[in-house]
């Protein structure tokens, strides 16, 4: 079992594995499986190791933990996996082109996961985030991350200026 302290100060044990279908299954200290367990990241881009809820498959939260570091390693490798899968947000790295400078337009882009297009719906789908970060989200809904905007080639920045 684990035992985790919440924001309240009160101790929660409770245990995670997986189950023959590789769902996620938490026991708790009362010993009662919930089957199909989902991590969600309270803050995902500004602060992912903290603040994390365990929702059954009701959608209610089971458990809360406030820093995943201070879980037991087995916990902590199976959440980081399945968050892994979840947390899908590839990093953009180059700006080859768009379509048009209106909207919607088709971005031609390389990633940390390889080239690829998307179409950019709207301006409003370009986030700035914390430290000069972009979030922009494609029609399809892959979130596509910059983590600083000045890291990027000359001709990228200026093609993305023109959508900030």
């Amino acid at each position: 079992m684990t035992d985790i302290t919440t924001t309240n100060n009160t101790t929660q044990a409770f245990e995670l594995d997986r189950d023959a279908f590789g769902r996620l299954v938490l026991t708790d200290a009362q010993g009662e499986r919930h089957v199909g367990v989902t991590p969600v990241r309270a803050f995902p881009l500004s602060a992912p190791g903290e603040g994390l809820s365990l929702v059954g498959s009701d959608g209610r939260e089971l458990v809360w933990i406030d820093r995943v570091e201070l879980l037991a390693a087995p916990a902590r490798a199976l959440l980081e996996q399945e968050l892994a899968v979840r947390d899908f947000a590839p990093t953009l790295l180059r700006l080859h082109g768009v379509s048009s400078f209106g909207v919607p337009s088709t971005w031609t882009i390389s990633t940390d996961r390889g080239d690829t297009t998307f179409v950019l719906k709207a301006e409003e789908d370009i986030r700035r985030l914390e430290g000069g970060a972009l979030l922009i989200a494609s029609a399809h809904g892959v979130q596509f991350r910059i983590p600083d905007v000045k890291t990027l080639d000359r001709a990228s920045r200026k093609l993305l200026e023109r959508f900030l």
